[in-house]
């Protein structure tokens, strides 16, 4: 998939691929840096992956509540059909899309939680994001909160923090935390690192430490990786191969703490169509959950069992469909969650309801902060006692979504 819809979403996408680029007189085509060491080694939590859906995701689509009314009224030509759900209570519905990832569904390891957002019902995509990604309103704070999340663990191998692929969420990881961006792991090199034009070579004389170095130490770790092997075939998308990257790295025990994945297109104002093959909602469900699939078999049980992979999206669509058969941007949304110690097969919501005295400006309620369901994640999985180092003021919420580690 790739970004498209409005022109907002394109152009900050490509402000943020080259506000990643910070150091672009070091990094090659796809590279970016920005790295330093924490103190104190020793993670002992899940891997934790951000895949961000990027556009506006339409949680009313992919996990439908198709035991309110009101969802109907609102989506007479675009509403899920009860008949077509692949799994559920009654209460809200697969999306048929989402057929690859049934499988985890019934094994209790792919969860969903709706009717959460932002605080700031903002329907600016820049706006959004950025807020989003830096996840501490209301403060003087400027770090992504994945950078906060990594200096809280005191992870310091040069693989600890990791995005991969071609839109890279570098907010996500601005800060002195470690964390390199690739485009993929073969590609990943510092430019004029050659025989002919040793660029890297020299910088590591003239200088003992700082980005430069850590991006070196980041190509040397790369090299020792062992060679790509998978009886798992992904498909070919860019989603496709950034998590098979992200899964080599933990095949591979890296020292991954934290991975951030992109995948773009969800921004649907036109065509969002009805759910079925050729449709444009349907083919890009099914691309995200075959991906997703592919990542979870690649891993299999004992390698899930460290992982919880979670996605967000900096809002979802309007309740109503518009004119055009698609769906503007709105505020309330859904979060999907994967892991061996996810407690799945279920979705989990304060549901406020689709009525219009329920509806903020047009809008599903968020009734859950998307912090608080990270939260609750990184208390039970990735070992965090209280969250203020990473999202502060925010207490993690009470579903009982995962397992505690131990």
């Amino acid at each position: 998939m790739k970004l498209a819809g409005c022109a907002e979403n394109v152009s900050m996408t490509r402000r943020g691929l080259l506000g990643a680029a910070a150091l672009s007189g070091l990094a090659s085509a796809g590279l970016s840096t920005s790295l330093a060491f924490a103190a104190e080694p020793g993670y002992r939590g899940d891997t934790l992956v951000v895949l961000s859906l990027r556009g506006g995701f339409d949680g009313l689509s992919a996990i439908a509540p198709i035991g309110d009314p009101d969802y109907y009224k609102a989506r007479p030509t675009i509403g899920l059909p009860k008949s077509q759900v692949i799994a559920g209570d009654g209460t809200f519905g697969l999306h048929p899309a989402l057929a690859p990832l049934l499988p985890a569904w019934k094994a209790g390891q792919l969860a969903a939680v709706h009717a959460v957002g932002q605080g700031n019902p903002t329907r600016s995509h820049f706006a959004a994001m950025e807020a989003m990604e830096n996840a501490a309103p209301g403060t003087s704070i400027r770090t992504g909160w994945l950078d906060r999340m990594l200096g809280a663990t005191g992870a310091s191998g040069p693989l600890a923090g990791v995005s991969v692929g071609h839109a890279m969420p570098a907010r996500l990881f601005a800060g002195p935390a470690p964390a390199v961006s690739m485009s993929s792991i073969d590609k990943f090199t510092l430019a004029g690192d050659s025989d002919k034009r040793p660029i890297a070579a020299a910088l590591r004389q003239m200088y003992a430490d700082g980005p430069a170095i850590a991006a070196d130490k980041a190509v040397t770790a790369l090299r020792t990786l062992p060679a790509a092997r998978s009886a798992t075939t992904y498909p070919a998308t860019e989603l496709g191969a950034a998590l098979r990257d992200v899964a080599r790295l933990i095949k591979a025990k890296s020292g991954l703490v934290t991975a951030a994945v992109d995948c773009g297109d969800w921004d649907m104002h036109d065509a969002l169509g009805t759910a079925v093959k050729g449709q444009r909602m349907y083919d890009n469900l099914t691309e995200l959950a075959t991906a997703l699939a592919a990542f979870t078999a690649d891993l299999g049980p004992d390698g899930m069992a460290g992982v919880t992979l979670l996605t967000i999206s900096e809002f979802g669509r309007r309740v109503e469909e518009n004119g055009s058969r698609g769906a503007d941007h709105g505020h309330g949304n859904a979060m999907l969650l994967l892991g061996g110690g996810v407690r799945g097969g279920k979705v989990y919501a304060n549901w406020p309801g689709l009525s219009p005295g329920a509806l903020v400006a047009g809008d599903l309620a968020v009734t859950t902060d998307y912090r608080s369901v990270i939260g609750e994640i990184l208390r039970s999985r990735c070992g965090f006692g209280a969250l203020d180092a990473v999202f502060p003021g925010v207490k993690p919420s009470s579903f009982g979504l995962a397992t505690l580690r131990s």
